[in-house]
């Protein structure tokens, strides 16, 4: 698996520090590195390589209909009232799996997280969601 190690260890420290009272975990999931917390699907960051089957979508671009992974970017979980908000920021889009929109989950592309105030405000974001799921 070809992650961004720079990103992910971001996320670990980001995560630790606004929900260091959770139960934080790391699983390969779907050719990505997967955070759970509490149990639940919360983030993660694929692998940039053709073929993958987690991919962003960008509905007004016919080349997302190919298997090829954009970027690695960051996957996110906002739940479903939060999911149309997230999209309106321009390095956010839906997440596809295998052809399939995943409503509530987004893609982040690697320019919205280049700082850490960034990369912060999207795991909040994140975080509203999965910490208000009863846990696993």
């Amino acid at each position: 698996m070809n992650i961004d190690e720079g990103l992910a260890q971001r996320v670990r420290e980001t995560l630790l520090e606004l929900a260091d009272f959770a139960d934080i975990s790391e699983r390969k999931m779907f050719g990505a590195l997967m955070t759970m917390v509490n149990g639940h699907m919360t983030c993660g960051i694929s692998g940039a390589k053709p073929g993958g089957k987690i991919r962003p979508r960008a509905p007004t671009d016919p080349a997302t209909d190919s298997d090829t992974v954009r970027d690695s970017g960051l996957l996110l979980r906002v739940g479903a009232n939060r999911y149309d908000e997230a999209l309106q920021d321009p390095n956010c889009r839906p997440m596809d799996f295998s052809g399939k929109t995943m409503t509530g989950f987004v893609h982040i592309d690697s320019p919205g997280l280049q700082e850490d105030a960034d990369l912060r405000r999207w795991l909040e974001l994140s975080l509203s969601f999965v910490l208000a799921q009863p846990p696993k």
